[in-house]
């Protein structure tokens, strides 16, 4: 039995900094940032000698550790990581930096508890992507909306109330179903494992009901269509870091559960049902794109934008039952499950840096409408450089990480089906619509009014957070190599998984 170690280092470490921050209160707020900034590069560094230790050659869980935590339910504090939650932990660890920083001097109001909230969060987020026992996943999954929701409650918006209220009961009406499934199969399997659930014998009917279970969870947080429509009011009206953890690690949260839940628990009935997926996936894709085409708000332009990304997610990973179907070919369907991977670490980088330029004019202008914008690359060309980049990256442009992730997965939609890739591609052309005509009216032109012409540039805390981002996405565009080695044993042992089945006699 192995103790506290690493993985547990990640988790408490930034909750415990959130705790003394609180204790440190709004009069030694000076001394409460350097806490938070210090705990969120402690975190990341911790997280380095995970990249570093990890073994890419195999599928099976690292860095593992396991202590009883409710003995009544067979239920342990197990931790651990492979290929698939690795890449997510460190995402988790690099984006909280920036939220930290771009937060430092903007937020006024109850400042100590604003990154008090994060630094639990970020504890909280970890803890999802490493548990190995499915009630400790459940309690980490459950307990981060509460941090979500203090920041876009208190630190939100004029509708900040609404948009929290839609946000908390869309996501935690659909986790009440997740539960549901958890002890139906805890009641089979006689313990919490995740593993143990993965090798549970379950009939075709059973396996259709907890996967339907668990699509209503991960679908809002995904979130797919159409129980989407939260996901733009949240943006909307949270602040600027709470549109960046959202967009960039809590939506994520829903496609790693298809991975680590549905997938392998479900695969007879994910055989059966890929093709709602693939067809909510598509619709996602489509008209979503269309929806951000007419939005006069870039908060909520982008945060359609990452619903029809995301929908990349789901068809790719769902889109490799069809190619197994259709040609037995397991590459095809492993390059699906990768492109949905990358696509996700990729939106985590590309979105949550769109919104973090989006904050940079809001903190100027105070306006978020697009029309209060023209001509900011006169008064603004290192932000304007950054903001196009950022852009580009958004509309899949090669040589930044948008265009890998959505090119395995088009590719592997093309294995599958023809009119798939087709309809995938159409995103392509919907993306670089809106994002360039985003780009048009706010970047370039004539300096549009006073209020732009007045606008400084970026300051050198502001310069180093987009600097650091925008290496980051132009690094995993031109070489995805580490990534993809990281993934590829987990990648190919969840093709495996969805190969067999499970059907009980």
């Amino acid at each position: 039995m192995q103790g506290f170690g690493l993985l547990s280092l990640l988790i408490w470490l930034p909750i415990v900094a959130g705790l003394v921050v609180l204790a440190l209160g709004e009069r030694n707020i000076a001394a409460g940032r350097w806490v938070a900034l210090g705990a969120s590069v402690a975190t990341l560094l911790a997280a380095i000698p995970l990249a570093t230790g990890f073994d890419t050659g195999t599928a099976s869980y690292q860095f593992v550790e396991r202590l009883p935590w409710i003995p009544a339910f067979n239920s342990y504090y197990a931790l651990g990581v492979d290929g698939i939650s690795l890449p997510l932990i460190l995402l988790t660890a690099f984006m909280t930096i920036p939220v930290i920083v771009a937060g430092w001097n903007v937020i006024e109001t109850r400042p100590a508890q604003y990154f008090a909230s994060f630094l639990i969060m970020e504890g909280l987020m970890i803890g999802v992507f490493a548990a190995m026992d499915a009630l400790l996943f459940y309690f980490f999954w459950e307990a981060m909306l509460i941090p979500m929701f203090l920041i876009i409650g208190v630190w939100g918006g004029p509708r900040r109330v609404y948009a929290t209220i839609k946000f908390f009961l869309y996501t935690f009406f659909g986790s009440v179903f997740m539960l549901v499934a958890l002890i139906y199969m805890y009641l089979k399997a006689g313990d919490y494992s995740i593993a143990s659930f993965h090798a549970l014998p379950l009939t075709l009917q059973e396996q259709i009901w907890i996967f339907l279970a668990f699509l209503l969870a991960f679908a809002v947080k995904v979130p797919m269509w159409p129980v989407h429509t939260w996901l733009p009011d949240a943006h909307v009206e949270a602040p600027t870091g709470g549109s960046v953890i959202l967009a960039a690690i809590m939506l994520k949260m829903g496609g790693y559960g298809f991975l680590r839940f549905s997938l392998p628990i479900a695969p007879d009935a994910s055989r059966e049902l890929d093709l709602l997926i693939i067809a909510l996936s598509l619709i996602a894709v489509i008209y979503i794109g269309f929806v951000a085409l007419v939005q006069q708000d870039m908060k909520k332009l982008i945060a359609y934008s990452s619903i029809a990304h995301m929908g990349f997610v789901t068809l790719g990973a769902f889109v490799a039952y069809e190619i197994l179907a259709n040609t037995g070919g397991t590459q095809g369907a492993a390059m699906g499950m990768d492109g949905a991977m990358v696509q996700m670490i990729s939106h985590g980088l590309v979105s949550g840096a769109l919104f973090l330029c989006v904050g940079v004019m809001y903190d100027r202008l105070h306006s978020r409408e697009i029309s209060a914008y023209g001509g900011v690359i006169n008064t603004m060309p290192k932000f304007a450089g950054f903001m196009v980049l950022f852009a580009l990256a958004n509309a899949g442009l090669p040589g930044t990480s948008g265009f890998v992730g959505e090119f395995l997965v088009i590719l592997a939609s093309f294995k599958a089906n023809f009119w798939y890739a087709l309809l995938a591609a159409v995103t392509l052309i919907l993306g670089a619509a809106y994002t360039l005509w985003l780009v048009k009216r706010v970047i370039f032109g004539p300096v549009a009014n006073e209020g732009v012409a007045s606008m400084k540039d970026l300051n050198g805390r502001e310069f180093a957070v987009l600097g650091v981002l925008a290496v980051a996405v132009l690094l995993l565009g031109v070489w995805p190599a580490p990534l993809l080695e990281m993934m590829r044993p987990s990648i190919e042992n969840l093709v495996d998984l969805a190969l067999r089945t499970k059907l009980s006699p």
